[in-house]
């Protein structure tokens, strides 16, 4: 009876969850519907070549079925071209990390430094990742290095400006606490200054994120023979609309992975209120 009586608590706390989360995704799920809806009937239209959403996944679905083949060269599947895509943002990201969160913390601390520095952010910021790639390729002479460059070069404001904005807005409170507490500068660093800046460098490393899966697209469209981006203007040359709007879905969705990722590594690290 004890055994009963807990599996039909357990299964109830089971569907009940399940609800939830049900009601929890309806949003998204009607989201997608008018997403799928209004395409379906852009494709509709006389004036256009858009296939539709079914069209899409008809011609394409060898390629949805098996991501993972690999025929050799350029001839493999999603998986693949995926993974290199990563591999490429991984190195870019992390180079942009470690410079990146040094530079805003020297910034914020030093104003001498904050004065050098700073003109140069502003004029180098707003460059777009495409105008970095011929001088990418003369500097480095090799695709691989040349995409990594300007990955990190596109990711690393948002590092540079959120840890610097995190250290200015700390609280003179923490300020005098250190003080008092007689901390050196390196327990000041990791008991005032990191975590109290936490929430903004994380802030930042989701905009790099995003950043960074942006740019290597555009590198790969000019600068490589492999990868996602490499594979959309493949697709674009051969006037293959079908496989060229897969592949903006897989973007869109490892994107999307990607930004969940460092959402939920930022609500486990950083200090919650």
């Amino acid at each position: 009876m004890y055994t009963e009586n807990r599996q039909t608590h357990f299964f109830g706390q089971l569907a009940k969850g399940s609800y939830q989360k049900l009601i929890q995704s309806l949003p998204s799920i009607f989201g997608i519907f008018i997403f799928l809806l209004v395409w379906h009937f852009l494709s509709l239209r006389p004036d256009t070549s858009l296939p539709s959403p079914v069209a899409v996944v008809t011609n394409t679905w060898d390629l949805i079925k098996d991501p993972f083949f690999h025929k050799g060269g350029n001839n493999k599947g999603f998986f693949w071209l995926i993974l290199a895509s990563l591999n490429r943002v991984i190195f870019g990201y992390l180079l942009a990390i470690l410079i990146g969160i040094p530079i805003g913390f020297i910034i914020s601390l030093n104003s001498f430094c904050r004065k050098a520095i700073d003109p140069l952010i502003q004029i180098l910021r707003p460059v777009a990742p495409l105008a970095w790639l011929p001088l990418a390729q003369a500097i480095f002479l090799k695709p691989n290095p040349s995409a990594i460059f300007v990955i990190c070069i596109t990711a690393i404001w948002p590092i540079i400006l959120n840890t610097a904005l995190g250290v200015k807005l700390i609280p003179k409170d923490y300020i005098n606490v250190s003080r008092l507490a007689g901390f050196s500068p390196l327990e000041n660093f990791l008991k005032i200054l990191l975590p109290a800046t936490l929430p903004y460098i994380f802030t930042g490393l989701r905009i790099a994120i995003g950043l960074s899966w942006l740019a290597v697209v555009a590198a790969e469209m000019l600068l490589s023979d492999d990868g996602i981006g490499f594979f959309i203007v493949d697709a674009y040359n051969n006037a293959n609309i079908h496989e060229m709007i897969l592949a903006i879905l897989y973007l869109g969705g490892v994107g999307l992975v990607l930004d969940s990722m460092m959402a939920y590594i930022a609500e486990k690290v950083t200090p919650q209120e």
